[in-house]
């Protein structure tokens, strides 16, 4: 599997390596895209009671058992039913070349969160995407046929048959030879930045809006997001302890225990800004931690966290909350190991940063502070 990166400072180095690691370990899974068709839950508890309505506990970080954020729906709602695009456009990406968009009726948007494709069909666009890949799993692009194999590896001739007029990717999927394949082939390639956070869902969506000529719908999304962003983290922070001794110690656990993968996620990983978002303190910041490395026994012990999120299937592949204590001994020498405090979210929505955002950190702090009363309804 080759992965280029291009253009890399010290902090894009950190986060485009997050990319590639998550994407080497997903691929030992071999993730099908049966997995990523999954993603409409069959329901929610709670789902139609706003989040300052619910009953939240008392005290966070005491809390014993484990719960699971849940999205009620994962469909993209568009910010406008019918879109033209304004063409040609010339933009220049993030590795610095410069590309000619003249073409918007047929896109592929391809990388390891999904998050392109969604901030596409956000855009309105939605009719126009032909492929997908493994990691777009919402309601409206799920029956979409498959342009990635074994996990998250393109596939050059799955590509070219859908016969796209313009792809938007970025340094997390490869591997590059196809990308350099397709430029070679004459598709516009735009390539965005990889790093990924809430922070930066904006200029993603710029990006995206630019290279598909529809600023104003860009403009229109990223207004939505960020109004909707802001509208949660406020409904979070009121349900949130005033007092920071008493909010939850949050730490990333990401794990592949097929693989015997097991990483801390911490500064500039994306989940540091996600942990902040739902009131909690990020203990692998705490502990200096910066980006996503191997998981030590003495750093976990260390960081002590009261609570651990992980991806669902990342937790599957150790055998539940049972396998995770037996699998790392460690685990069970920290509150949330001894609370069982484990929240566990799809692997395809608690790190898609983007136009599902809002609904993520809705869904968590849900799973976080009133877990009796959220989660999928069996």
């Amino acid at each position: 599997m080759i992965i280029c990166h291009a253009r890399t400072t010290p902090k894009r180095r950190v986060r485009t390596a997050i990319a590639a690691l998550a994407l080497a370990a997903l691929a030992l899974t071999g993730c099908s895209s049966t997995e990523a068709s999954s993603g409409s839950a069959s329901g929610c508890a709670g789902a139609d009671t706003p989040l300052t309505e619910l009953k939240t506990i008392s005290n966070p970080r005491e809390w014993v058992g484990e719960s699971s954020g849940c999205l009620g729906n994962t469909s993209i709602t568009p910010v406008a039913d019918t879109v033209t695009s304004q063409l040609p456009v010339t933009v220049t990406d993030n590795q610095g070349t410069e590309v000619t968009i003249t073409d918007t009726s047929r896109i592929l948007a391809l990388d390891i969160y999904g998050s392109l494709a969604a901030t596409v069909f956000g855009l309105g666009l939605g009719d126009n995407v032909v492929g997908r890949d493994t990691s777009t799993g919402f309601d409206e692009a799920k029956n979409l046929p498959l342009v990635t194999q074994n996990g998250h590896e393109l596939n050059g001739e799955a590509i070219l048959s859908l016969e796209p007029s313009v792809i938007i990717t970025d340094s997390s999927i490869g591997p590059w030879d196809v990308i350099l394949q397709m430029r070679d082939s004459g598709i516009p390639v735009v390539v965005v930045t990889p790093e990924r956070n809430l922070e930066n869902t904006g200029e993603i969506i710029d990006v995206v809006a630019s290279a598909l000529g529809v600023p104003e719908q860009g403009e229109a999304l990223k207004l939505r997001v960020q109004t909707d962003l802001d509208a949660v983290v406020s409904d979070v922070a009121s349900i949130t302890p005033t007092n920071v001794a008493d909010r939850p110690r949050i730490i990333f656990l990401y794990a592949r225990g097929n693989a015997g993968i097991y990483y801390i996620f911490g500064t500039g990983s994306g989940t540091d800004s996600l942990i902040t978002s739902l009131g909690g303190v990020d203990v692998a910041t705490e502990i200096g931690w910066q980006g996503m490395r191997p998981m030590t026994a003495e750093a976990l012990v260390d960081a002590q966290p009261d609570l651990i999120l992980m991806m669902t299937k990342g937790l599957e592949s150790v055998g539940g909350v049972d396998g995770l204590l037996e699998r790392i001994p460690a685990v069970a020498e920290t509150p949330a190991g001894q609370h069982r405090r484990i929240v566990d979210m799809s692997d395809y929505e608690i790190l898609s940063f983007g136009p599902r955002s809002p609904a993520v950190v809705d869904a968590l702090a849900r799973a976080i502070y009133a877990p009796e009363e959220s989660g999928p309804i069996e």
